[in-house]
């Protein structure tokens, strides 16, 4: 699931992940969705083509490392994790994360999420409503 996060987040689509491991789309897409294991050389070459430290990679990696990794910094317990990594593991996801960050102006970005929580089930104070 990070390596279709990670992929998705570049921009780089399974054809070109593919390409430059000497794969077929097919493939990045078992690895991707679970049906076939990466193995270490193979998880090393993918973490050296996304740009991205290996430990990147292990789902609940929780030895401290010098820098953030992931979204380490977000939470090592879930909950906003989850949902920002379902979020941006659909193409629409990083659509509007990428638009979101070109807006320069601070009024504009509280209105853009007043908008969105609006149409959401989620109150002010990010509650669910009732």
């Amino acid at each position: 699931m990070r390596v279709r996060l990670r992929r998705m987040m570049l921009g780089l689509s399974q054809d070109k992940l593919g390409e430059a491991l000497g794969l077929t789309f097919q493939q990045v897409q078992k690895y991707e969705k679970g049906v076939n294991r990466i193995g270490a050389s193979r998880l090393f070459e993918i973490s050296r083509i996304l740009d991205a430290p290996v430990q990147y990679f292990y789902d609940g990696f929780t030895e401290e490392l010098p820098m953030a990794v992931g979204f380490a910094e977000i939470s090592r317990e879930g909950g906003a994790i989850d949902d920002f990594t379902e979020l941006l593991s659909t193409p629409e996801g990083v659509q509007l994360c990428r638009a979101f960050a070109r807006i320069s102006d601070p009024k504009v970005r509280r209105r853009v999420v007043h908008l969105i929580r609006s149409l959401s089930d989620e109150d002010e104070d990010g509650n669910e409503k009732a």
